[in-house]
């Protein structure tokens, strides 16, 4: 793929279609009217248009961006380099500037998601693109694409279902401080909750398995995406590792997307909304407890009294005391029924799972 420099700018649902392929891959001479004029096209003609077909595992390169014109052409160049048979797709969020012809100019394959949010583009990403390992990246170019192929290899080889690149800034200001106590905080709820292996909850830079990507629900809509990844393979126990990967500054003139308040809280409520929804008994038992703590606090009294003068000089406090035990017992109903529940979505998660069939490793 060295040197090409033709894209498909595509703007309409996908459709299966063919291609004839040529001899050699196109050339940056080659006209592309007669490309663009075929609307979409399936990943597998377009792994032919670019001479991809072999007995490797099919790799497609994710990149989601908006308004990244300044960097996205060398993450894209940079992908080609360190991943010559991937085929790359840049999936732009309504950018304003020149993001997608910087894209097709660098080579890739671009598409356009017009629901606002990473968890938007993320879910299309994973509907439309058909592959064997998936390698997903942010387009602002702070992640080092020459950690790809280790992480891929490691991917194939253990037969992984995903590889996380845990971010270690090569520069003091790379990886700001709020940003990085957030995430150990986020990490370290959800290592709590679901079992460790994932240090950096909010890494950007992952590989994928077809059976993780196709089994993903993607129910988010925006950067808590990340953590919906890390939640779905620890509560189906899928095989994961992390890596260390060089985490840089930024390119000039670009600047992020992520707001550490703003968005910090909208994935701690992820977060707990996924804890909710995988560990119900535990949150119910909980609140059950701490409603049975309180009643009970609040009725020993009111029974000693009772007790000794057969007396309830306090009716008020002893009907509290009666509504927060009856609440506690409810709750551990409530927690009871819902795991259940819970239980019968993961085994169907599951299911949908092991219905891929894993990828092997090439001989």
């Amino acid at each position: 793929m060295d040197g090409l420099v033709t894209a498909i700018i595509l703007d309409q649902p996908v459709t299966s279609g063919t291609l004839d392929a040529p001899a050699t891959p196109p050339s940056v001479d080659q006209p592309t009217a007669r490309l663009r004029d075929r609307a979409y096209y399936s990943d597998e003609s377009i792994a032919e248009q670019f001479g991809l077909l072999t007995n490797q595992p099919r790799v497609a390169v994710l990149i989601p961006c908006q308004n990244e014109e300044t960097a996205i052409g060398k993450v894209v160049c940079d992908f080609q380099q360190a991943m010559p048979n991937a085929i790359v797709y840049v999936y732009d969020n309504n950018s304003t500037d020149h993001t997608m012809l910087e894209a097709r100019a660098a080579g890739a394959v671009v598409r356009r998601e017009s629901l606002q949010g990473k968890g938007h583009v993320v879910r299309r990403m994973f509907a439309d693109i058909d592959a064997d390992v998936y390698i997903l990246v942010d387009g602002d170019d702070t992640y080092d694409a020459t950690a790809a192929p280790a992480m891929l290899a490691m991917l194939v080889d253990q037969q992984l279902d995903m590889v996380s690149a845990a971010r270690q800034g090569a520069v003091r200001d790379a990886y700001r401080l709020g940003h990085r106590l957030g995430n150990v905080l986020l990490s370290a709820m959800v290592a709590w909750t679901f079992g460790g292996g994932i240090t950096d909850l909010l890494s950007g830079y992952r590989a994928f398995s077809r059976r993780f990507v196709k089994s993903f629900p993607a129910l988010s809509s925006g950067f808590e995406t990340e953590t919906e990844f890390t939640v779905h393979a620890l509560a189906l126990n899928m095989p994961v590792k992390e890596v260390r990967a060089t985490y840089r500054n930024r390119a000039a003139g670009t600047r992020s997307k992520l707001n550490t308040l703003i968005d910090g809280m909208r994935i701690l409520r992820a977060i707990v909304t996924l804890i909710q929804q995988e560990r119900p008994l535990q949150v119910f038992s909980l609140f059950a407890l701490a409603n049975l703590a309180f009643g009970v606090g609040l009725g020993v009294p009111v029974v000693i009294e009772f007790l000794r003068s057969g007396l309830v000089p306090r009716l008020p406090t002893a009907l509290l005391a009666t509504g927060l035990v009856l609440l506690s017992a409810s709750s551990v109903c409530c927690g009871l029924i819902l795991d259940a529940v819970s239980r019968g979505r993961k085994e169907n998660k599951r299911l949908a799972y092991l219905a891929i069939p894993p990828l092997e490793a090439p001989q």
